[in-house]
């Protein structure tokens, strides 16, 4: 699989300076962190969700969470999971080698799939009733994480993975109350740094759960505003990424949170999207109805999330995939930095001018900020030096 991977060869060509690499589901763990990009959730309770997920492989979508958790009613967990098991043994059916010679293949292509559970039983139970379907499965999203309630997880984790010998990885979600608290924040950050460090080789990534934080305060924050616009959540985040997001080496990626709107609502103020970019093409009219289905939003907290250390997104919607993607595309110039910072004879230190001619590149300083951008050049690309999101977008979106 790989990013774009859906458009036509030639088209990737005529977009990117560096195309996004391929990479598996058996990739080294840094990579795949990187590359979960927009991590699509789906209800297990769907009846055919194996078409669905084959579906949204062809249209990009490349890491998915199967859940059953907050999606589906506690009614429903037990007829859930015996479809999730029912699905994944239709999907290693048809994704099962066809032969060798002439025509031979591997099926469609499946997304990183992950499943989200209620509870540290259903990892192992789940693992057992999948059987070999479950070389399918990349691994388990662990709800309401913190110290006390994550170790059971990662320890029936562990063992689900040692009585599958199927490599399974972990990603806790951020979204318990004791971490939005002020006065237990602290110390649950601390119990959750403890945690995921301890069993660091099989944390893909953290989550962050921000609509449970909003629901704290009886909140939810409106189509033209960002998570970042409510300061109590904006907080949550920013500690979070102080504490467990560190370019030291010690941190973890942190994925963004979930944008919930995808149907038309009213509009308080006026659209944030500039006019200026879209005034090519398809370009006029692609901006127009990303403002009427309330995307501009969204595209507003992506540029957020990355500039505030995170990388990938949560997403509810398919037509939120393809601008967390676009927008995670390294640009020209963000590269032509990266790549003069990171010289080897830059290694003593000191200060340049870009070859943008418009900013100071310093050698110390943004040496973390060059190397996290070489990683999601690896993943995403680069775009050719005329190319931007308007393009990437409009390539990606259906004829």
């Amino acid at each position: 699989m790989r990013h774009f991977g859906h458009i036509a060869p030639e088209v990737r060509q005529r977009l990117f300076h560096r195309e996004p690499c391929a990479f598996t589901a058996d990739s080294p763990p840094r990579m795949l962190a990187a590359a979960l990009g927009a991590t699509l959730y789906s209800p297990a309770t769907r009846p055919r969700l194996a078409d669905d997920i084959v579906k949204q492989a062809g249209r990009g979508v490349i890491s998915m969470v199967l859940c059953l958790e907050d999606s589906i009613g506690d009614a429903d967990v037990t007829d859930a999971e015996e479809n999730l098991v029912r699905q994944f043994t239709a999907l290693a059916e048809r994704t099962e080698p066809t032969g060798a010679g002439e025509g031979a293949g591997a099926g469609p292509d499946v997304p990183l799939l992950f499943i989200r559970v209620r509870t540290p039983e259903q990892i192992p139970d789940l693992a057992a009733r999948l059987g070999p379907a479950i070389r399918l499965l990349s691994g388990f999203v662990l709800p309401k994480f913190t110290e006390e309630r994550g170790v059971p997880f990662l320890e029936a984790l562990t063992a689900a993975e040692a009585a599958s010998g199927r490599r399974l990885f972990a990603m806790p979600v951020l979204e318990s109350p004791e971490l939005l608290h002020l006065e237990s924040r602290v110390e649950t950050l601390t119990g959750i740094s403890r945690t995921v460090d301890k069993y660091r080789d099989r944390v893909l990534a953290l989550r962050l759960g921000v609509s449970d934080f909003c629901s704290a305060h009886g909140l939810r924050r409106p189509p033209h505003m960002t998570a970042y616009d409510v300061q109590i959540v904006a907080s949550v985040i920013a500690d979070v990424v102080n504490v467990l997001g560190r370019a030291d080496g010690t941190g973890f990626t942190v994925t963004g949170p979930v944008w919930e709107y995808f149907r038309v609502q009213e509009r308080m103020f006026k659209p944030q999207l500039r006019r200026s970019p879209f005034l090519e093409g398809r370009a006029d009219e692609l901006r127009q109805a990303l403002i009427e289905h309330d995307m501009d939003g969204l595209l507003r907290e992506i540029e957020l999330d990355r500039a505030n250390g995170l990388l990938g997104k949560t997403c509810i919607h398919p037509s939120h995939v393809l601008p967390v993607h676009a927008l995670s595309v390294v640009s020209h110039e963000e590269f032509s930095d990266a790549e003069d910072i990171l010289r080897p004879e830059r290694d003593g230190g000191g200060v340049m001018r870009s070859a943008y001619t418009n900013k100071m590149n310093e050698v110390k300083p943004h040496r973390a900020w060059a190397e996290r951008t070489l990683q999601r050049a690896e993943v995403f690309g680069v775009a050719k030096e005329d190319i931007g999101f308007v393009e990437l977008l409009t390539a990606g979106l259906p004829a």
